[in-house]
């Protein structure tokens, strides 16, 4: 149907026809009578239940009910029945693999958090056979990571010297685990994952990147050799530390130090240029142990200052429900520190979750992960062992080495197992520089400068939160650069909603179709008609504003249409499509602005309200002065041909 909105004002309309009206005027629907309470209970669902859990329970016999309820709370029910001998072999060879790459990791994470090298081992034997029967992800590797072993670490060491006070500085570390693991479990429990999609990909690519740096830098004190280093995190006190302490600097340590860094970087690249690879990068690290041991064991370099971990103590993990405190000066710290571990723990083991699963076409649910790795904290913090989550390096050579199920995290905490029931002598005389190029290998991971350009590219205001981030990190502190970021974040969504964008549209010649004029270049106004879109739900944060804004296009309009083609403005239509809720405010936004129009002699047409406006613009409404059929309609180009064949009428008939 080829539909000309011709100019039929002012004084054009005698030498052509107007539009021809043979347009059906279609009727504005109001939707079905709904209860509040019924209204309530959908918003609640939409809120807590978007995966809609109990689906697959409909229509299913009692005894089936039961066990699909036993398999939805513990998912190793699902796929172990299923188990074979094929799928071990390749778990086996998967979990052997993340056991070499998770022995000196969990030593490398427990110093980074200022905790006995021990802990590390505890953290990587308990949580991954919790994990095994509650996670959801095949390929998660779970365990000690460097992030929150460092906020964990840095956060407590702003109260208790873990050299001074080590006992209460390891009970603190046990509770603050504890209360990070009650708060994801409850997260999961209550349904509130949302919380955690505030660490939008901006916020999180910019915080990890400067963690990284900080842990880094970090790694210099073993590196270099330097025994007086700074207790802070920032950038500018560990290079000045650095820099004082020149004359600490041991060229033993250094040359050894970076000939291992060296050597992890290579086989790190090889295996990011060749996955096949990847035992090559998940095996360096253990090489490197074995090798600086033999080196000082056989040069006895420990005297000539090399430092070493010293003993380990040998044993499976002991008991630690006795050293929580629930109680005392310190509760406030530990709370705090739970709950921003227990955060960002959660948002990396979650993010590495999904992004393996997305690989394999499988679904991780958000909300069962959290209560796996919460309870896996919990039950960690009374068996010695601090914050663990799905870590990224690990879960990636999980992955690769072709981890079928979980039972590649069995393996891994049974080699762990071994590993403390009979090889910890054999770690005495691991060097400390090689710990510490383990963390810098691992975490140099973390920064995606791919990423970045690609936020770059897409989302200029995306960019500088992550930049915010970053060097909040960097230059404040590792907690307070993540709070400015989620500030940010918020402050940039807060600002969407205050300030709507409102765009002009115009007609596309020959056609009945209407778009924004600023995108579409021969789009033509039509004199007479202000054609507005409002894009976003109409709220108390943003009537006032849109008030303004539509009063503001309204002179533009009057000096711009005014001087090309004399017509006043008869009708302003708003094309409410895009509008998907209003309040209170909002309504009162439509009676004030049609106050105003009508003051000026302009008539307010809504076009296409959806279902919950016109609901409320009806009850609202009592004078139906609002919603007559005439101020309502359709679509846009019903309106324009609907009200300028009325207007041409009423002008012929006047004539």
């Amino acid at each position: 149907m080829e539909r000309k909105f011709e100019q039929g004002l002012g004084g054009s309309h005698h030498h052509h026809p107007c539009v021809e009206i043979d347009m059906e005027i279609h009727k504005v629907e109001t939707p079905p009578k709904r209860s509040s309470f019924q209204k309530i209970k959908n918003r609640l669902k939409e809120t807590f239940f978007p995966d809609d859990p109990l689906r697959q329970f409909k229509g299913q016999s009692s005894k089936r009910k039961w066990l699909l309820g036993f398999q939805y709370i513990f998912p190793i029910l699902q796929w172990g029945p299923h188990y074979n001998l094929n799928l071990l072999k390749s778990d086996v060879v998967s979990g052997l693999t993340i056991a070499s790459l998770a022995i000196p990791q969990g030593i490398s994470y427990a110093k980074l958090a200022n905790l006995p090298p021990i802990v590390g081992l505890y953290s990587s034997f308990v949580p991954p056979l919790v994990y095994a029967v509650l996670g959801s992800s095949r390929d998660l590797a779970v365990g000690p990571v460097s992030i929150a072993s460092l906020l964990m670490g840095s956060m407590l060491r702003q109260e208790v010297s873990p050299t001074q006070d080590p006992l209460l500085f390891l009970q603190l570390a046990f509770t603050s685990t504890f209360f990070a693991g009650l708060f994801q479990a409850s997260l999961g429990f209550l349904r509130l994952g949302f919380i955690i999609d505030f660490l939008s990909k901006a916020t999180l690519i910019g915080f990890m990147a400067g963690a990284a740096i900080i842990v880094s830098l970090q790694q210099l004190k073993a590196l270099l050799g330097i025994t007086h280093f700074t207790k802070e995190m920032g950038l500018v006190p560990v290079m000045s530390s650095i820099f004082h302490n020149t004359k600490e600097w041991s060229w033993q340590t250094i040359l050894m130090g970076f000939c291992f860094l060296v050597f992890l970087l290579v086989t790190r690249h090889i295996s990011i240029k060749k996955p096949k690879l990847f035992w090559i990068s998940a095996g360096a690290p253990l090489l490197s142990v074995v090798l600086s041991t033999i080196i000082i064991f056989v040069s006895k370099a420990q005297h000539h200052g090399i430092s070493v971990i010293g003993k380990l103590e040998q044993g499976l993990n002991p008991p630690s429900w006795n050293m929580l405190h629930f109680h005392g000066s310190h509760i406030g710290l530990v709370l705090k520190t739970g709950l921003v571990t227990g955060i960002i723990s959660l948002t990396e083991g979650i993010a590495v979750g999904r992004t393996f699963a997305a690989l394999k076409n499988y679904q991780v649910d958000g909300n069962k992960e959290m209560i796996a790795i919460g309870v896996m904290n919990v039950v960690g913090s009374t068996t010695s062992c601090y914050v663990t989550t799905g870590a990224f390096s690990r879960s990636a050579v999980n992955h690769n080495a072709g981890a079928k199920t979980a039972v590649s995290n069995i393996i891994m905490a049974v080699t762990v197992m071994v590993t403390l029931l009979f090889l910890m002598p054999l770690f005495r005389y691991t060097p400390n520089l090689v710990l510490g190029a383990i963390i810098v290998t691992a975490v140099i991971g973390l920064v995606d400068i791919p990423a970045a350009y690609q936020i770059w590219k897409v989302d200029k205001f995306d960019f500088v939160v992550m930049l915010c981030a970053f060097f909040g990190v960097i230059f404040i502190s590792v907690q307070e650069g993540l709070a400015l970021a989620v500030g940010i974040s918020i402050f940039k969504m807060v600002l969407q909603m205050t300030r709507p964008k409102t765009v002009v549209l115009g007609n596309i010649p020959g056609t009945d179709i209407f778009r924004n004029k600023h995108q579409y270049k021969d789009a033509v106004s039509i004199p007479g008609f202000l054609i507005l879109s409002i894009q976003a739900p109409i709220s108390f944060a943003n009537s006032n504003y849109l008030n303004e804004r539509i009063l503001r296009w309204i002179l533009d309009y009057e000096e711009e249409e005014a001087a090309k083609s004399h017509s006043d403005l008869r009708f302003v239509i708003l094309d409410l499509a895009a509008v998907s809720a209003i309040d209170a405010n909002g309504v009162a936004f439509f009676q004030e602005l049609r106050r105003v129009l009508e003051k000026k002699g302009v008539e307010l047409v809504l076009v296409n309200p959806v279902g919950e406006v016109i609901e409320k613009l009806q009850k609202a409404d009592g004078t139906n002065d609002l919603l007559q059929p005439n101020n309502l309609y359709l679509t846009v180009g019903e309106a324009v041909s609907s009200l300028l064949s009325s207007m041409k009428v009423g002008s012929s008939s006047h004539g």
